[in-house]
């Protein structure tokens, strides 16, 4: 892929961490950039952190990412005390505090709130400190740096460790031998090039759109309701993918399918949405995504094929079915905006049937209301009476919602 395209592309690297007997049981996940020249990039570690979670919870789906294991995530001061950093599944991550941070009583009751709600606690590139000490019986897992500690200078640092309930991780392991010594001193798990260099996952990535997301932040802030929520999600076909997404990745073992975009809305509630939005401001995830013409045609289409079913003489007394129809409208063109396709969108999110069947093959009732929308695109070429008919529509219906739906846009854009 050439430079000029790849500056649009989410980044995110993903190194193993093994146990004794050399079996992969986490990943440490990493934040990289495109620079200017085209290369991996590492930003500041504030960003980085945030982009690491956005990216792996919202662009590239946990499961994508880590598989059955754990990610270690870094993390440092202010993010940690950010309720943010609450969105990500407890069960699924070890937060890893930065060696940067000062040991202070805030930093110490947060860590052991965090710890009381589930969470696993790591320190990286730790040396043995006094300072350390509170942290010692809250954290699990410890990481030694072989380059700043060297194998033969270990021993002692180890024993200080032993009387803390805390188990050692050997980091930038890179020979055999290291790994062995380090075995021997009682480390239970290593990470560094000797297994495996950090690998870089690259996806195109879905942008947002900072207005949007800084209405969102002000409605959370105000306790909107869940409905005002969701009226300006569904402006940004990019967010709704996202969020979409995001209820896979959060709420781990769901077994609803996700019927409308009010339906993901409500599962993840608003404290889940609240840390979201947090998390892609904190990141800087900007974007010039609504300057995109094919985003007012995904926010048009999307309307008028709630409109229709409005008329629709098999679906206007379903109370869902014009939330669905949208969420089907908004979905159908992230193919051509960003460049994935409708097939990677079925397979990442879980859709209800009638979803995946309208998107893929343009079959059962909103899937015929979606091709009758992608002609009416096309300056109604390819339309016919009976096509109209057969929907149980008339004309007039068709041009009444195709006003509604620029209507909408207008005032609401």
């Amino acid at each position: 892929m050439g430079t000029a395209n790849r500056h649009e592309n989410c980044l995110i690297a993903r190194q193993p961490i093994l146990n004794r007997v050399e079996e992969v049981v986490s990943y440490e996940l990493l934040f990289r950039s495109i620079d200017s020249r085209g290369s991996a990039a590492i930003i500041d570690a504030s960003q980085a952190s945030a982009n690491v979670i956005l990216n792996t919870l919202s662009e590239f789906g946990l499961e994508q990412v880590l598989g059955r294991h754990k990610g270690f995530i870094n993390v440092e001061f202010e993010l940690l005390m950010s309720d943010s950093i609450e969105i990500l599944p407890k069960d699924r991550v070890v937060l890893e505090l930065l060696e940067s941070m000062q040991v202070t009583p805030d930093l110490v009751n947060r860590c052991q709130e965090l710890k009381d709600k589930g969470y696993s606690l790591a320190l990286d590139d730790h040396q043995f400190d006094m300072a350390y000490e509170e942290l010692y019986g809250i954290v699990e897992i410890i990481k030694v740096d072989l380059i700043q500690s060297p194998v033969e200078k270990l021993a002692k640092m180890i024993d200080l460790f032993r009387p803390y309930p805390v188990r050692l991780l050997a980091e930038k392991v890179e020979t055999r031998e290291s790994y062995l010594q380090c075995r021997n001193l009682g480390f239970e798990y290593f990470q560094g090039y000797y297994f495996a260099r950090p690998l870089i996952i690259e996806k195109k990535r879905i942008e947002g759109d900072a207005s949007i997301l800084l209405k969102l932040m002000r409605l959370l802030s105000e306790d909107a309701e869940l409905t005002e929520i969701e009226h300006s999600l569904c402006k940004s076909p990019g967010l709704t993918y996202k969020l979409l997404l995001l209820v896979n990745s959060v709420v781990i073992g769901i077994r609803e399918k996700i019927q409308t975009i009010r339906h993901a809305v409500a599962i993840l509630g608003r404290r889940r949405i609240k840390q979201w939005v947090q998390l892609a401001l904190f990141a800087a995830d900007d974007s010039r995504g609504m300057m995109n013409p094919l985003v007012e045609m995904a926010a048009v289409r999307a309307s008028f094929m709630e409109q229709l079913v409005y008329r629709h003489p098999q679906l206007k007394d379903n109370r869902d079915a014009p939330d669905q129809a949208f969420m089907v409208g908004i979905l159908s063109i992230l193919e051509t905006i960003y460049d994935i396709s409708i097939d990677e969108v079925v397979a990442v999110l879980n859709l209800s049937v009638e979803v995946k069947a309208a998107l893929i093959s343009r079959e059962g009732p909103f899937g015929r209301i979606l091709a009758l929308a992608e002609l009416m695109e096309r300056t109604l070429f390819g339309v016919t009476p009976d096509m109209i008919e057969d929907l149980g529509l008339t004309q007039n219906d068709v041009l009444t919602a195709q006003v509604k739906a620029y209507q909408w846009f207008g005032e609401s854009f």
